[in-house]
């Protein structure tokens, strides 16, 4: 029997001594980490929150076993942030419609969650009306036509049925009721709010393909009314992306439990306390990359080699060769030496041990180093 099956759905209950203490570290953090954020400045602070969505949109889909290209994934959320990062790479439709589902929610994250906006937000997460291969129904509720929603894994014939949702013609008064609680202020913490939340919809399992990602982002949302902000410096899909196993292991048992979801709670403020923790590497990027253009400020660079610079600097995955810095800078592979070489000579870049085609480069390691200058 799965919770939404109990008489008491969906009364939800928990232990609120066991939630007080990490609720407060929580909390604490959060200040703490805003609190850093606002003494970086602006420039600082929208490249942090560049780092943070593009992470988060590239992990929330990982959690569903799709991969998104990072290049068009940071270029689309810069070019929406109005931010200037160099050479943009044109994102395809899905792209953008997972970009704008996430700032949608946390932009606008003081207006009430409606059954028009999900509708929206699931029409951007399926532009073609397809999901791979398979058609869904897009922009509205789901109608078990193919049989009933069940989340399975293993092969076919032999699936294990880890989930089976609400039938269909429960959605009307699941979401009615869902979405009259997440917009009714009450007594609870924002950030239980999230949790719960999160639990809630997927429980409900309202549409066809998407309702992880959503859920998670209805959770950015509440997230961001607790901090009374739009900016996200942390990314909770990142982090339930490297706890993946955890995840599902908690969300399966809790589901098929009772209404007292005490351990779902404290797993979720845990992984919460893990997400914004992990936002100081994050911080710890964005300083580094700032000292870096602080100690060459006075190298003539062209801007060929300073897009390349910062691709290095935001993560470049991979080697950097003549050919691939070529494809960055869209040059040809004469004029990307010609760019290399200058930079390989003041100490920017070192060459690899590699020789002949497989011949690499990569920043050095600037720590207390003398660069010259032109």
């Amino acid at each position: 029997m799965y919770i939404h099956e109990l008489s008491d759905w969906p009364r939800f209950d928990w232990n609120w001594e066991r939630l007080v203490e990490p609720l407060g570290a929580v909390r604490q953090r959060q200040g703490r980490l805003i609190g850093h954020m606002e003494a970086i400045g602006f420039t600082l602070r929208q490249e942090a929150v560049l780092q943070t969505l593009t992470a988060d949109v590239l992990k929330s889909s990982e959690i569903e076993g799709e991969r998104l290209d990072a290049e068009q994934v940071r270029s689309s959320i810069a070019l929406h942030l109005g931010m200037d990062i160099g050479a943009l790479r044109p994102a395809d439709r899905y792209v953008e419609g997972v970009v704008e589902m996430m700032l949608e929610a946390t932009r606008h994250y003081d207006q009430p969650l409606t059954a028009q906006r999900l509708f929206s937000w699931h029409a951007s997460l399926f532009p073609t009306g397809r999901s791979g291969m398979r058609k869904t129904r897009v922009g509205v509720w789901r109608d078990d036509s193919s049989g009933p929603m069940q989340v399975v894994s293993g092969p076919f014939g032999n699936e294990h049925v880890h989930f089976e949702a609400p039938k269909a013609e429960r959605l009307d008064g699941e979401m009615a009721a869902f979405l009259d609680w997440f917009n009714t202020k009450a007594d609870a913490d924002p950030v239980l709010k999230a949790g719960l939340a999160h639990l809630w919809f997927v429980t409900i399992h309202p549409f066809d393909d998407g309702n992880g990602r959503i859920a998670r982002t209805i959770a950015d949302m509440a997230l961001a009314r607790s901090e009374n902000s739009p900016q996200r410096f942390y990314s909770m899909s990142a982090q339930i992306r490297q706890e993946r196993a955890a995840y599902y292991d908690i969300l399966e048992k809790t589901q098929k439990g009772t209404m007292k979801i005490t351990p779902w709670m404290e797993w979720f403020l845990d992984c919460l306390d893990r997400a914004v923790d992990g936002a100081q590497i994050t911080l710890g990027a964005v300083l580094a990359k700032a000292r870096f253009w602080e100690a060459i400020a006075g190298v003539r660079l062209n801007e060929r080699q300073r897009l390349v610079l910062n691709r290095l600097l935001d993560g470049f995955e991979g080697k950097l060769t003549t050919s691939r810095y070529a494809t960055l800078a869209n040059c040809s592979q004469d004029t990307a030496m010609r760019d290399i070489l200058p930079l390989v000579e003041r100490g920017i870049l070192v060459r690899n041990p590699e020789r002949g085609r497989s011949t690499s480069y990569a920043l050095i390691d600037r720590t207390g180093l003398e660069l010259g200058t032109n």
